[in-house]
């Protein structure tokens, strides 16, 4: 080394110095790219993404390449170290410690962690461009990195530890999933993250949570007048209603509006129809079990070709009234025509506070006033307010559940029909 010039030592070490922080970016970027963006890309045909592709698919065979001539470089930059110190300052222990400690800090600072935090902060752009040159130098180092790592699968057998890149990188949880979704940010627009989020969300909300009450539900009453069931007919604002007949008032079938509306003309021309005509026109009500998840009521819609369920319960008593419209609005929010009924359950005061139905959903009150009412119990604000008195308040009673407080404004037959929820 003494017939070298010094200046050719001295660029050698630069040159060595910066091939260390070239694997330290390649090592870091690689590790920190974006999978599915990374994916996204090579399927698309991207250079640099389908190389980056090819090195975390060998993982291990990747990494020794990194950190094989990483530890090359830096064996290197140390021993040509103790050769310019030795001719700048001659030979001595102070001047051997002294060149070791500015070796370690250079290789510190310009070698290892400034270029791995301009990785972490670049990955994709370093990534792959550190991928061009990183995959040829995989294919040249080959056969050491095989020797090598017959010793380190060796030892990580020997440690017990299970090692599987593929799949940890094709393997994700729904969790995962919809943190992903969370976390899109601009990538996403809101109104599409929100469907996206709430399609993930469909399995873990059953029928229970966006079906209508029974108490909620419009009947046609088979039993009264046929002029009475057609005014109903002429100005209910549902397309299909569930009609009931006898003295337990069973529901015996689904009346679609659409298919009497001849019978509905010639009601209106003076010709009443026959209630055997109406029976005619009905289909059988469709049952589900309470406590299905949405999701999968949603597939048995699409595979029974129904629109309409009634939700019971295990004693076979009837819950409710599902439709497919109320599994759309959990996924896109409110967009059909309510009846004036139950065209508004939240009206906001000038003072801040809302007045809402005792009917409304726990989840439905939570989402569009930004609550945190619990929802692992009752369903409804009705039944929450039951649950909390275990009875029937009295009008005019305030009280606080949780950060929230309430008052009861009106009580009708043992159920809380109207609640001022302040904020």
């Amino acid at each position: 080394m003494d017939n070298i010039p010094l200046s050719w030592q001295i660029g050698l070490l630069l040159l060595l110095l910066s091939l260390t922080a070239f694997f330290s970016v390649a090592e870091t970027s690689l590790m920190s790219l974006n999978r599915y963006r990374m994916r996204h890309l090579a399927k698309q045909g991207h250079r640099g993404a389908m190389l980056a592709s090819r090195l975390i698919a060998q993982t291990d065979k990747t990494l020794g390449a990194i950190l094989l001539g990483n530890t090359f470089c830096i064996v290197g930059s140390s021993t040509l170290e103790v050769f310019i110190s030795k001719r700048l300052f001659g030979e001595g222990d102070y001047v051997l410690m002294a060149g070791s400690l500015a070796i370690t800090f250079a290789i510190l600072v310009f070698s290892e962690i400034s270029p791995k935090v301009i990785a972490a902060a670049h990955a994709e752009k370093l990534g792959f461009a550190s991928s061009y040159l990183l995959y040829p130098l995989l294919w040249l180092f080959t056969p050491v990195v095989w020797f090598v790592n017959l010793f380190v699968k060796g030892f990580v057998k020997l440690l017990g530890v299970r090692v599987n890149f593929d799949e940890q990188a094709s393997s994700i949880t729904t969790e995962e999933l919809r943190s992903i979704v969370s976390d899109a940010g601009q990538y996403i627009p809101s109104q599409s993250r929100m469907i996206l989020l709430n399609l993930l969300d469909l399995e873990d909300i059953i029928v229970d949570d966006a079906m209508t009450a029974h108490t909620m539900v419009e009947f046609i009453d088979l039993d009264h007048p046929v002029e009475q069931i057609m005014e109903q007919l002429a100005s209910s604002h549902h397309s299909r209603l569930p009609v009931r007949e006898g003295d337990h008032e069973d529901i015996v079938g689904i009346l679609h509006v659409r298919k009497v509306l001849p019978l509905l003309r010639d009601f209106q021309m003076g010709k009443p129809p026959t209630k055997a005509l109406l029976q005619a026109a009905m289909t059988l009500p469709y049952y589900i079990p309470s406590g299905t998840p949405l999701y999968t009521q949603l597939q048995q819609f699409q595979k029974r070709h129904e629109r309409v369920a009634l939700v019971v319960d295990e004693y076979g008593e009837f819950k409710g009234l599902l439709t497919l419209e109320d599994i759309l609005e959990e996924v896109v929010g409110e967009f059909t025509t309510q009846s004036p009924d139950h065209a508004s359950h939240f009206h906001q005061h000038e003072d801040g506070s809302w007045l809402v139905d005792g009917a409304s959903l726990l989840r439905d009150l939570n989402r569009k006033l930004k609550l945190s009412l619990p929802t692992d119990g009752p369903r409804t604000l009705n039944g929450l307010i039951l649950e909390h008195f275990e009875g029937i308040p009295e009008p005019n009673t305030s009280f606080k559940i949780g950060a929230h407080r309430l008052e009861i404004l009106d009580v009708q037959d043992r159920i809380v029909k109207r609640v001022k929820i302040y904020l």
